[in-house]
């Protein structure tokens, strides 16, 4: 494998990037230009192989674990890595899926449960810009602290990698007043989101007409 000191300057990538552009660039020396330079243990031509080769095997499942397997890849670089993976998918491949970053844009994801005759108690995970990963419902009926556990709030954010959540209920009988339950609910899920660290951005009460934020 030729070693990045034996190219020509000018096919060197980050030199390539410069004078032609990143559509120039094969996958191969982006990922080059990405990892910037080698270490003792091997040179940055052979570190963008192993990684080429783990993207094709791991695909969108690729995890820090998985980079920090690639032995001459340390946390630092393996952190850059991610991080710059994770900005390519929020602004492409995320592009279709709401931001919910105000209680009126998490209330129009409501709509299906503002006329039902039970209360539905729902949770919406969120990535960590703040867009909509899933919607679902946790519990069907009489909102209470014990019918709604954060175990089972937070088992589907957990498994969703969400950053944060937020949850919502309706009042069937029209009155957006929160109730004593209504507020142990939300504390209590507040405090597990720390412990979990995942945010309880906010609590929506929905009516047929209206609705209220009590986070």
């Amino acid at each position: 494998m030729i070693k990045m000191s034996d190219r020509r300057k000018d096919l060197r990538p980050r030199e390539k990037l410069a004078a032609r552009g990143a559509a120039s660039l094969s996958d191969y020396e982006l990922l080059m230009a990405i990892i910037g330079s080698g270490n003792k243990q091997a040179d940055v031509t052979k570190i963008a192989r192993d990684l080429q080769k783990l993207l094709q095997d791991k695909g969108r499942e690729l995890t820090f674990d998985d980079l920090l397997s690639i032995g001459s890849l340390g946390p630092a670089k393996s952190t850059q890595i991610m991080a710059g993976f994770e900005l390519w998918r929020r602004r492409f491949e995320s592009s279709e899926q709401p931001v919910i970053d105000s209680p009126d844009k998490a209330a129009d994801q409501l709509s299906d449960i503002r006329d039902k005759k039970q209360e539905y108690f729902v949770c919406l995970t969120l990535d960590g810009a703040n867009r909509l990963i899933s919607k679902r419902i946790i519990t069907i009926g009489t909102l209470t602290s014990s019918l709604v556990h954060p175990r089972e709030v937070f088992a589907e954010a957990i498994s969703d990698r969400a950053a944060s959540i937020i949850v919502a209920h309706n009042h069937p009988s029209g009155n957006l007043q929160s109730s004593d339950a209504d507020r142990r609910v939300t504390e209590r899920l507040k405090e597990a989101g720390v412990l979990l660290g995942i945010n309880l951005v906010d609590h929506i009460i929905v009516t047929s007409k209206d609705f209220v934020s009590i986070a």
